[in-house]
Formats: C-alpha cells, sequence, structure tokens
C-alpha cells in the first residue's frame, strides 16, 4: 500500500469511530423514544447502518494493521511493479492513459489507480517501455503498448 493509501484508510476509519459511530448511537437512542421498536423504520434503519459502520471499523483496523507501506517516491527502474505510473498507448485507437498500480484497497479507476490485481494490473507487471500488452476485458481482448514507465 501506498503511504497516501494508508492515510486515506486511517482518516475513513477515524471519521467512522469519532464522527459515524456517534451519530448512529443518538439516532438508535432517538428512535427508542418512539415506542415499539418491531415496526419501527427509524430503528432498523439505523441498526442496519450501526451494522456496516462495526463491519467496516473491523475490516479497516485488520487492514492498516496488516499493510505493508511502500513509498513509491524511492522506488526506480523501467519495469513496472507496485507503484508504478504507466503511460499506455491503446494499439487500435492510439488513445493514451496514464495509471499507478497500487493496491487493492486504493484502487479508484476514477483517479486512474488500478490494483496490481486487476486484469490489467496483472498483464502489466514485469513489463518495460515498449512492450506490448493483452488484457482480456468484458468487451473482448485489448492491446496496449506500455510508453512510459516511472515512479515519481
Amino acid at each position: 500500500m501506498t503511504p497516501e493509501g494508508h492515510e486515506a484508510l486511517q482518516e475513513e476509519l477515524k471519521n467512522l469511530k469519532t464522527v459515524e459511530r456517534p451519530a448512529i448511537v443518538k439516532a438508535i437512542a432517538a428512535a427508542r423514544e418512539h415506542g415499539d421498536l418491531s415496526e419501527n423504520a427509524e430503528y432498523h434503519a439505523a441498526r442496519e447502518r450501526q451494522s456496516f459502520v462495526e463491519g467496516r471499523i473491523g475490516e479497516l483496523e485488520d487492514t492498516t494493521k496488516r499493510a505493508e507501506i511502500i513509498d513509491t517516491s524511492k522506488l526506480k527502474g523501467k519495469t513496472v511493479r507496485f507503484g508504478a505510473k504507466v503511460k499506455l498507448a491503446d494499439e487500435e485507437t492510439d488513445e493514451e492513459n496514464t495509471y499507478q498500480l497500487v493496491g487493492e484497497f486504493e484502487a479508484d479507476i476514477e483517479k486512474n489507480k488500478i490494483s496490481i490485481m486487476s486484469p490489467l494490473g496483472k498483464a502489466l507487471i514485469g513489463r518495460e517501455t515498449g512492450d506490448s500488452v493483452e488484457v482480456t476485458t468484458p468487451n473482448g481482448v485489448r492491446y496496449f503498448e506500455v510508453v512510459s514507465v516511472r515512479f515519481r
């Protein structure tokens, strides 16, 4: 996991514990004041939200404790591996995009961060500038050329 990804998970965990959890406790208390809990939609919604938040807290605590933090700014080389920013050209359309290979918990396609466990991430590992990469996608096989590899 990158330091930025670890920090983002720590922030989410802090928010869940200090903001979400207390708000849910208040919502449950307020819903209880309305009487019969068996038909109280507010109560059941708050309990469901509480279950989700507690589950997410447990998942984040486990993930952040077990995470191996890799400072990608100290990495270098020409081979694609974790942390690399890879510029790819679609061999059919010549469209170029740059992606960073990150851990599965920090992957976000809208920020061009892809998991090393994704089909594209797996296909890129070990490649170098100029290599052609074949990736099986839901829309069929696509081919990309590795235009550049950088770590900063």
